[in-house]
């Protein structure tokens, strides 16, 4: 039976289906944060282990990132994000039927290597099925995703908030039954034509590793596909290493701000700020309608020039957001201040810009690797960092202030004076490679 599915329609599809790896990963971790707090007094959770759960989910994110990123390059993107969301379900029912604090120690692990082995799987296919020219839009939706997930997390925290460990159980059930309808609905999605026709590139290549300067990735930071062998050399050398150090380094660093909300925003407003749980999880619901409309901006401009203006924008935004409780104290106001400036600029220059520098440096086969080794550096640093994070907001929330602040000026300096050069000069030589493959048709005719 013929399809009357066309490009356009199936790209939008694979960008709902895949970006839902945001949404489901933006949902565990914020839900996560209001969780454990509800889960405090029957379960006897401590501020020390609350930071030790949300370690642990934070590793399993950069452990599973790593795995299924390098698995999603030599199996195939749908296989993966395929069996990754079935250990994500089973991570999911230990947390909502959590009895003891061992429950949630294994369950936030469990959910978090499965999530992370999804987002970089899901991002590869979404960039590589989109139309030529709206690869970084429907790259960004992800984010759109994302902010749907933390707002639905914020809403149910909200609403379950004086039910205790009930209403824990309550926020992962729902991401228990989001997982379940995605896992349905992602088999209906096919294999990455890219991928494939790469895959089969790479087969046909002699084992010496011979690269062809006439295949060219769309968007990759340099030209020819990857022969049989040949990718993790090419990655651990020259301009590739430098895009996943620089990646890396960016992504880290600036998403300490947005992570540290994310997981720890109901512990900062209770126990540092004195509010209740549900004043945090009503401030996280006003915010998110401007997170939504930064990302949409973010979405519209993104695929041309204005982006590195948005992208500024969005940093003076979240250093400023980061100065004011620095300087006039941490409490309930400059707590407030500060979710809305990290929520506003994080749509122009936080984890969104990163998903769409990530699919635009590296090759096809060496994509999800490349971004899983970005993704599992940036999670490991924020688990050490969530480790600690307690601790420190209890004893000196402004030294905590202090961190956020240089951790946005840092990720700035790295964004502007190194990725933005490094995609600059890729641009260049794609454009000259193009020119050269449009000029061999000419010459092969004389």
């Amino acid at each position: 039976m013929a399809t009357t599915d066309n490009p356009s329609r199936r790209a939008w599809r694979t960008a709902v289906l895949g970006g839902m790896a945001s949404y489901m990963d933006a949902a565990t971790i914020v839900g996560t944060g209001t969780a454990l707090v509800l889960y405090k007094q029957q379960l006897g959770l401590t501020p020390w282990m609350i930071g030790a759960a949300s370690s642990i989910l934070t590793l399993g994110l950069a452990v599973g990132a790593l795995l299924g990123g390098r698995l999603g390059d030599l199996l195939g993107r749908r296989r993966v994000f395929t069996y990754d969301l079935v250990v994500f379900l089973a991570g999911l029912a230990l947390l909502a039927f959590a009895a003891d604090p061992w429950m949630i120690f294994v369950g936030v692990g469990v959910t978090g290597l499965a999530m992370g082995a999804d987002i970089p799987t899901s991002l590869a296919l979404v960039a590589e099925e989109a139309p030529k020219g709206r690869r970084a839009r429907l790259v960004a939706f992800s984010q759109v995703l994302w902010s749907c997930g933390g707002l639905a997390a914020y809403l149910i925290g909200f609403l379950v908030s004086g039910l205790g460990a009930t209403g824990a159980r309550i926020i992962y059930l729902h991401v228990l039954v989001v997982a379940a309808v995605v896992l349905v609905l992602r088999q209906r999605l096919r294999e990455s034509e890219e991928w494939v026709r790469e895959r089969d590139r790479q087969r046909q290549a002699p084992t010496g590793g011979s690269v062809s300067r006439g295949s060219v990735s769309r968007g990759s930071v340099s030209r020819g596909s990857v022969s049989r062998g040949d990718s993790l050399r090419r990655l651990a050398s020259g301009p590739l290493l430098g895009a996943v150090i620089g990646l890396g380094l960016f992504y880290a660093i600036g998403n300490l701000v947005a992570n540290t909300f994310g997981q720890f925003q109901t512990f900062l407003f209770t126990e540092v700020a004195g509010a209740e749980v549900s004043t945090a999880t009503l401030v996280g619901l006003l915010a998110y309608p401007l997170g939504f409309g930064t990302v949409l901006i973010f979405m519209k401009f993104v695929d041309g020039p204005a982006r590195m203006t948005l992208y500024t924008l969005g940093v003076l935004i979240m250093a400023a957001g980061a100065a004011i409780p620095l300087i006039a104290g941490v409490n309930t106001v400059t707590l407030i201040i500060l979710k809305f400036c990290i929520t506003i600029g994080a749509g122009f220059a936080g984890e969104v810009i990163f998903k769409v520098w990530a699919q635009e440096f590296f090759p096809t086969l060496i994509r999800g690797t490349a971004q899983g080794i970005a993704i599992a550096f940036t999670r490991f640093v924020a688990a050490g960092f969530a480790l600690v994070t307690p601790a420190i907001a209890d004893s000196s929330p402004r030294a905590l202030m202090g961190v956020l602040l240089s951790a946005v000026l840092i990720a700035a300096v790295i964004g502007w004076a190194w990725i933005f050069p490094m995609r600059r000069r890729a641009l260049a030589a794609e454009q000259a490679a193009s020119a050269e493959q449009a000029a061999a048709p000419e010459e092969a005719t004389r």
